[in-house]
């Protein structure tokens, strides 16, 4: 009698068990909601989140275009020399002048005066140690370094019949006494030992010559070697040379040098005294020749195929600057007459004449004491 009762209290029991069970069922189901809606919610997405932009339609005549830049090809460097000019108060000349070739330009107005056969080709001879000259002082940085001279350059020199300053086999040679030696007697072991110091050898330093020839703008000028010795593609023109003249002028230690009497090289244990230089142009003239005017320095040159040379600068009183080149001349004073021809039709003090002569210009070489190279 007692047992019914509790059965039935046991299934009240489980009636309350399923409720709490599906209240627990129906928080946990809320609660995952909640979840799932804070993490879908636009705060928790906000990097995802794509934003609208308002954007501002351009009219196509309104499109600004931009060209591509252009690559603008290298421009070649001015040349640093101005070719002279001549118009029809040039004077040209004849046989009033014996060299074959001649020029007389004024430098501060870069305007022939006088001229015959100016632009055509010549053989430098010596006139391109001017060239050897510069090259030579540009590409070096102490002019006391020396050069040890050797026999097999002289040998070859002589074999050659090239002019030569008189250095010494195994020598010691400064580049500075070269520089003397290469530009008054005209020395071509002076030249050959300058071309080995700066660049090993004859042919690397004659590849620098041209180089400058290039960067100056020299139209009609050809180096084969840095003496001047004769080769069919070694060449130049009376104007290229007094345009390489005008260019040593603007470096002082080049113009010091071609604008000496004499020069002391340094003493040595082949030459303890040194060897005295003279200069080949003062040899012949003291530059005082032509009344009004001053020859104050220069280069002389010879060889069978180029004649008597002569390139030279003068000055008047006020510092107008001239130079004369002269080319092809006969005989030993034909170029250096030439040139006073040349100056004096500046100032009208000295006779253009008649070509002087050898004979002539021997006696009046006499008449001012002038020692004979």
């Amino acid at each position: 009698m007692q047992q019914a009762p509790r059965k039935k209290r046991r299934r009240k029991l489980s009636a309350v068990g399923a409720f709490v069970m599906f209240l627990m069922f129906l928080v946990t189901m809320l609660g995952v909601y909640g979840i799932v809606h804070l993490l879908v919610s636009p705060a928790a997405n906000k990097n995802n989140q794509v934003e609208t932009v308002d954007l501002e339609v351009t009219e196509p005549s309104e499109i600004e275009t931009t060209e591509e830049p252009t690559t603008e090809p290298p421009t070649e460097p001015p040349p640093l020399v101005i070719y002279p000019e001549q118009d029809i108060t040039t004077m040209q000349l004849d046989e009033n002048i014996g060299s074959q070739y001649a020029l007389l330009v004024d430098c501060d107005n870069h305007k022939i005066l006088a001229q015959k056969g100016a632009e055509e080709k010549i053989y430098p001879a010596s006139m391109t140690k001017l060239m050897t000259l510069i090259v030579a002082i540009e590409h070096t940085e102490n002019f006391n370094d020396t050069f040890t001279m050797t026999q097999e350059i002289i040998n070859d020199l002589y074999a050659q019949e090239a002019s030569m300053a008189g250095f010494a086999g195994e020598e010691e040679c400064s580049v500075m006494d070269m520089l003397y030696g290469a530009a008054l007697p005209s020395g071509a072991d002076a030249t050959t030992g300058l071309a080995m110091y700066v660049a090993g050898s004859e042919e690397a330093f004659v590849k620098l010559m041209n180089e400058k020839v290039a960067e100056l703008g020299l139209q009609h000028t050809h180096f084969m070697n840095c003496s001047g010795l004769h080769d069919e593609n070694h060449y130049s023109t009376p104007t290229d040379i007094a345009l390489i003249l005008e260019y040593c002028l603007q470096n002082e230690t080049c113009k010091k040098i071609i604008s000496t009497y004499t020069y002391t090289t340094n003493s040595t244990e082949q030459h303890p005294d040194g060897i005295t230089l003279y200069d080949s142009m003062f040899s012949k003239m003291t530059g005082t020749e032509v009344e009004g005017i001053t020859i104050l320095g220069g280069k002389t040159g010879y060889t069978d195929e180029a004649g008597q040379c002569l390139a030279s600068y003068a000055q008047t009183p006020d510092g107008h600057c001239y130079i004369a080149v002269t080319s092809k001349g006969i005989g030993k004073y034909q170029s250096v007459y030439d040139a006073f021809k040349l100056y004096g039709t500046i100032t009208g003090t000295y006779p253009m004449g008649d070509a002087v002569t050898e004979t002539s210009a021997e006696t009046n070489a006499d008449m001012l004491e002038v020692p004979v190279a």
